[in-house]
């Protein structure tokens, strides 16, 4: 009986940390992360005097009234869309602590280096034209905000981490 009692408590304390709110930042920093693919991070006119859009995806412009793909970014759409999957997956390692924590940090430190390509693509695509502050679009600050969820998501996991252990010393 008193097995059972303890299984029924594991379980539920187990099924709380699913619901904490680690999990909403985690899932919040993915929904950044996929965001990439939708909103522009730089809108610029190119020299045929047309609008170009730059996303995770590729560059879009605006011919004859259409927004057309004219260079499709293959590899960074993949490496944007496991880069969106890492921090959901993460949600459900809510048993190892230890390991949200590390991978936490390593998609932190995949995310910068993604910056980086994003920013070496869109200067590839702007072909030479001088990006000002107006170019800027909302996908700019998409990974930036990724990582502020990811680090509110580790401070959420280390209090979790906290209390458990606070728990197991009063048992």
């Amino acid at each position: 009986m008193a097995d059972q009692v303890e299984e029924c408590i594991f379980a539920q304390r187990h099924q709380i940390m699913l619901q904490r709110i680690q999990t909403i930042w985690l899932f919040l920093a993915t929904i950044a992360l996929f965001s990439l693919l939708l909103f522009p991070y730089i809108q610029i006119l190119n020299y045929k005097g047309s609008a170009m859009a730059i996303k995770a995806s590729g560059v879009y412009e605006n011919i004859d009234g259409r927004v057309v793909q004219t260079q499709p970014f293959l590899l960074l759409t993949i490496a944007t869309v496991i880069l969106g999957i890492i921090p959901f997956i993460v949600i459900f390692f809510y048993r190892n602590r230890k390991k949200q924590i590390t991978i936490c940090y390593l998609t932190i430190l995949a995310i910068l280096g993604y910056s980086f390509w994003l920013v070496k693509a869109a200067k590839q695509a702007a072909d030479g034209i001088v990006l000002e502050a107006d170019n800027y679009g909302i996908g700019l600050i998409l990974p930036s905000l990724a990582i502020l969820f990811i680090i509110l998501a580790i401070r959420g996991i280390r209090n979790d981490e906290k209390l458990i252990k606070s728990a197991d010393r009063l048992r």
